[in-house]
């Protein structure tokens, strides 16, 4: 998903302002607390709760704090899952509620493959309408596979409820000049890139 949360490698949004604005923070650990139930229940794994966040309106998810964020994808989740309403929401915060979009199609692993440490590939230059932990500055770049990590769910189905299939991420050294031609010092980027992702260079 090509969404406004996908900011790796992305330019023009000036330096970052330190101190930040201090902000009233004391409602932030009961939104941790509540997130942490959801997740222990069972009510959500971690790709639907990164895709409700995912999801919010682009302006929204910009101005909004990181816990924000999270309480707007946790209430999203719940409503989702028919454990509150939207409306009893709005009724406790004396106002409207604002919730992620809506969820859209998923997608299936790509078939087995695997690749061994030193092999040179390339991630694959498709796009998603969902969930993906596939960044977009990566999207059809050649790197170098250094390290193999356990298998983990696939997020573009587990983030849909689809079936949950398991597969390894591999570690891929990417060389800069190749993700930022003429834009960048050269430096070695490590990204840890699912199966699915990638294929023979």
């Amino acid at each position: 998903m090509d969404g406004m949360h996908d900011l790796g490698g992305k330019q023009g949004f000036g330096k970052i302002a330190y101190p930040l604005t201090p902000h009233d923070e004391s409602w932030e650990p009961l939104v941790r607390a509540l997130w942490t139930l959801g997740v222990r229940a069972g009510l959500y794994n971690m790709d639907e709760y990164r895709h409700a966040i995912e999801r919010m309106a682009p302006v929204h998810y910009l101005s909004a704090p990181y816990f924000e964020r999270t309480l707007t994808a946790v209430a999203t989740l719940l409503v989702e899952k028919g454990v509150v309403t939207a409306e009893t929401l709005a009724a406790k915060a004396g106002g409207a509620f604002p919730l992620s979009r809506p969820i859209g199609p998923g997608r299936d692993p790509a078939p087995a493959q695997s690749f061994v440490i030193g092999e040179p590939v390339r991630v694959k230059n498709v796009f998603t309408s969902g969930h993906t932990r596939m960044p977009g500055y990566i999207r059809g770049k050649t790197g170098v596979v250094v390290a193999i990590t356990p298998p983990y769910p696939f997020p573009d189905a587990a983030a849909h409820g689809m079936r949950e299939t398991w597969e390894p991420t591999y570690d891929v050294r990417f060389c800069s000049e190749e993700l930022w031609p003429d834009s960048s010092d050269p430096a070695l980027v490590h990204v840890g890139v699912f199966q699915s992702y990638l294929e023979k260079a």
